[in-house]
């Protein structure tokens, strides 16, 4: 049986760091209602009710205006509960997308239709982006957005290296916040970069320590790669963070302020939360 993830801090407090304008979160996820919505059968964990209405009260409080939502592995290879999400919330969401083996041209131009940018591959799925799928999604401008397993994005790098497409890569790649800035795997993330293909998605810091809020070991990574190429990074929440079993919940306005401690000038953030989002994913 699957596990119930622990819900996120229904009541975050007001961040010190105030937000440009029009900022987005461009990493999160969305669950319920659990009547309407199945979980998939081989679901790794299972969700109560994380629903756009739940999540807009926290993105006011924090000071967020956009979201980009990302189909949640709960839900598998089904893409019903984020085409619905979007459908209800054109102005205020984008998407990406897990998509199941044999979806249809219809379904895609659906999907591209309500707001989706690009699919989520895992890397455990790396054999699904064939000639063909990448053939299909370049119809329609999609990038490729990777998920790797800790510390393995090494094994892909070539691969992904060799497509036409644009590749986002979530949660600092999964980069071990512990293996320091001479590792191979960070060297390896800003020669990614430097091809100009590449972006990262500096979220999730919980899932590259295993240190409390507001996680320390992240700044050093955090700092280098801003200094790098600020202009191919986003910013996300991954709200509602699932599967903290046995470890803190953080409060949203941690991850908010942890911003203050990672980018040094006004100019940066606003295109780390606006202009680059609005690039990526075709805010206005």
């Amino acid at each position: 049986m699957p596990k119930l993830t622990p819900p996120p801090d229904w009541h975050p407090r007001t961040p010190r760091l105030k937000l440009p304008q029009g900022s987005v979160d461009c990493h999160l996820h969305m669950f319920g209602p659990i009547s309407k919505y199945a979980f998939a059968p081989d679901a790794s964990y299972v969700s109560g009710d994380a629903t756009a209405d739940m999540y807009f009260k926290v993105q006011d409080t924090l000071g967020l205006s956009r979201a980009v939502l990302v189909s949640g592995g709960g839900y598998g290879q089904t893409f019903e509960h984020l085409a619905d999400t979007l459908a209800a919330h054109p102005d205020r969401l984008r998407g990406i997308v897990r998509l199941p083996r044999g979806v249809t041209d219809k379904d895609l131009a659906r999907l591209d239709k309500l707001g989706v940018k690009g699919i989520r591959i895992f890397s455990r799925n790396i054999d699904d982006l064939t000639p063909e799928l990448l053939a299909r999604i370049s119809n329609f401008g999609w990038h490729v957005q990777f998920y790797s397993k800790p510390d393995q994005l090494l094994d892909h790098a070539d691969f992904l290296e060799r497509l036409d497409h644009t590749v986002v890569l979530d949660h600092f790649a999964h980069s071990s916040a512990h293996a320091g800035l001479e590792s191979p795997l960070h060297k390896a993330l800003l020669r990614l970069l430097d091809t100009g293909r590449f972006w990262v998605k500096i979220s999730g810091p919980m899932r590259i320590t295993n240190e409390e809020p507001p996680y320390p070991s992240v700044i050093p990574v955090a700092r280098s790669l801003i200094a790098h190429a600020p202009e191919r990074l986003v910013w996300g929440s991954d709200w509602p963070h699932t599967n903290m079993w046995d470890r803190t919940m953080p409060n949203d306005a941690v991850l908010i302020d942890m911003l203050a401690e990672w980018v040094s000038d006004e100019s940066t953030l606003n295109r780390i939360l606006v202009q680059n989002p609005s690039e990526l994913y075709g805010f206005r």
